[in-house]
């Protein structure tokens, strides 16, 4: 039977445990590779119909980018809310809350996200969003999405008053008389939140659309979606999601995770990890994660660390308590479901360890541990001891590396963002951008693992912890192969016979000697293949 496609030139298979496993060429057939080697040995096995993609001199094919952490329903929505990310001060965000109140129907929240109160100067207030949009109710995400900005409207909605006591885990910062000064942290966020309507069918499917086209043009033919910003958004995307995937308008492939609240209407559906959505035996839709938090972020110095912030007694904030991510995680594996925990600072790392390792040997995925941004040297050997995948965003070091240095001091350098030492130690390392925290965008972060520094420090910028660079063949397998391995996928995130034709075509790069890597932080591939067929041209 003669091949449906030929891709020949200079290709990474991904074969073997490490190195980028060269071939000449592959033969696709049913969106499957179905042969791997030679181009005189294939182009036997083609006729006249066999679509040929021959990579210019200079190009390489890898396989397709999974990006292991992207909250895609949420990023989605977020296409068509207010984008704060670019705002240099509050009052330049206020000037663009002001322009999208104007068009906006009287009585519809005014929904976005992006501000930073480390850039600017300080916390915004409800005060501030009341006088730019009066009477709306307003929620904004921050940039980290720890934290949500809320005007009065939306306080008085969900009934946040000066009389209400912080949640367990949460924090309502106030005035000085008690009154809520208008952001909610952490396990706070809920109290507006779970006020916010929930999107209609049709934004929700235009969105995923469109956010779909957008990451295969970067190279990304799959997401693991850690959950929704909101429980009642779980199901909804999952409903989204399967109906998109029956019709054959699911655009990538996707693991739609769930939150805690979720997860008592997932065990009464019989949803188990890794299970197909939708009727299509073939979807591209599949159940993923049990989501849990066991602390916040390093920007709201919110992380839980064994040790306090430099200068401070402050040790973070712990959201799920170690008890309650056990009792959970275990729960959850009773049910054939497999947990992934957020957790940043060393303290919380140690607990969601503690956490999930009872759990390995009963889940069909891996479980995982996100961000995994501090680890204590006496932990790094459990990930992969235990089978324990390390779900990380290399590009969070851009903005995190100067926080990092001034909050843990010395430990940041020799314990943070230590993606090489957790490899060696035996981990999985599954690369994410964490989309919509960041942008979408995986190639300045696979830049990133390799050179520990970003453009943007300049050119006399020290690396943040040279020892922990990865090569470039590393860091593309983190970024394709580590997440298929982390869903125990043995067809995805490879060019092996047997393997889901998803394969990307990467133009001839800058490869500088003092900066191996540095020409892939923006790079877009000419060519995108998923299951055998192009999808992207250039």
């Amino acid at each position: 039977m003669p091949l449906d496609a030929l891709v020949t030139g200079r290709i990474a298979t991904f074969a073997g445990a490490t190195g980028f496993g060269w071939v000449e060429a592959i033969g696709i057939r049913a969106g499957r590779v179905a042969f791997a080697g030679s181009a005189i040995d294939l182009e036997t096995r083609a006729d006249p119909h066999t679509q040929r993609f021959e990579l210019e001199p200079g190009e390489i094919a890898v396989p397709g980018l999974t990006d292991a952490h992207l909250h895609f329903f949420d990023a989605a929505l977020a296409l068509e809310q207010v984008d704060l990310t670019a705002a240099p001060s509050r009052e330049a965000g206020l000037s663009a809350l002001r322009e999208a109140h104007r068009v906006l129907p009287h009585g519809t929240w005014l929904l976005g996200g992006g501000w930073d109160q480390r850039r600017w100067g300080g916390w915004p207030t409800a005060a501030a969003l009341d006088a730019a949009v009066p009477g709306r109710p307003v929620a904004l995400w921050s940039f980290d999405h720890h934290a949500l900005w809320a005007s009065s409207a939306a306080l008085a909605l969900a009934g946040v008053s000066g009389a209400m006591v912080d949640p367990p885990g949460g924090i309502i910062r106030r005035l000085p008389d008690g009154a809520p000064e208008g952001v909610l942290l952490e396990n706070a966020v809920p109290l507006v939140l779970d006020h916010v309507p929930a999107p209609d069918d049709a934004t929700g499917r235009r969105t995923i659309a469109a956010l779909g086209r957008e990451l295969l043009a970067h190279g990304v033919v799959g997401v693991h979606d850690p959950g929704n910003v909101s429980p009642d958004r779980d199901l909804v995307a999952l409903g989204a999601y399967a109906a998109l995937a029956d019709a054959g308008q699911l655009p990538i492939r996707i693991h739609t995770g769930l939150r805690e609240q979720s997860l008592e209407a997932a065990i009464e559906r019989g949803l188990r990890s890794g299970d197909r959505l939708g009727a299509d035996p073939d979807s591209r839709a599949r159940v993923g994660w049990l989501k849990l938090f066991a602390d916040g972020t390093l920007g709201s110095q919110t992380a839980a660390t064994l040790e306090p912030r430099e200068g401070s007694t402050d040790h973070g904030v712990f959201r799920d308590g170690p008890e309650a991510m056990r009792r959970l995680a275990a729960r959850a594996a009773a049910h054939g479901i497999a947990t992934q925990i957020h957790a940043i600072g060393d303290a919380a790392v140690r607990a969601a360890l503690d956490a999930l390792e009872p759990t390995s040997p009963l889940v069909p995925l891996m479980p995982r541990l996100e961000h995994v941004q501090l680890v204590h040297p006496a932990d790094r050997g459990r990930f992969g001891a235990a089978g324990i995948a390390a779900s990380v965003q290399p590009v969070h070091l851009r903005e995190d590396a100067e926080t990092a240095r001034r909050d843990w001091g010395d430990r940041a350098e020799t314990c943070g963002y230590a993606w090489r030492t957790l490899l060696e130690a035996g981990a999985v390392l599954a690369f994410g951008t964490d989309a919509p925290v960041e942008p979408i965008d995986p190639w300045p972060g696979i830049a990133l693992a390799v050179l520990r520094r970003d453009p943007s420090w300049g050119p006399e910028a020290t690396p943040f912890g040279p020892h922990e660079a990865l090569s470039l063949e590393t860091a593309l397998r983190a970024a394709s192969l580590g997440p298929a391995i982390a869903a125990r996928e043995a067809d995805r995130g490879r060019l092996t016979v047997g393997s889901h034709a998803d394969l990307i075509v990467l133009p001839a790069a800058p490869r500088e000697r003092a900066d191996p890597g540095a020409g892939f932080a923006t790079v877009r591939p000419r060519l995108v293949l998923l299951d055998g067929e192009p999808v992207v041209e250039r």
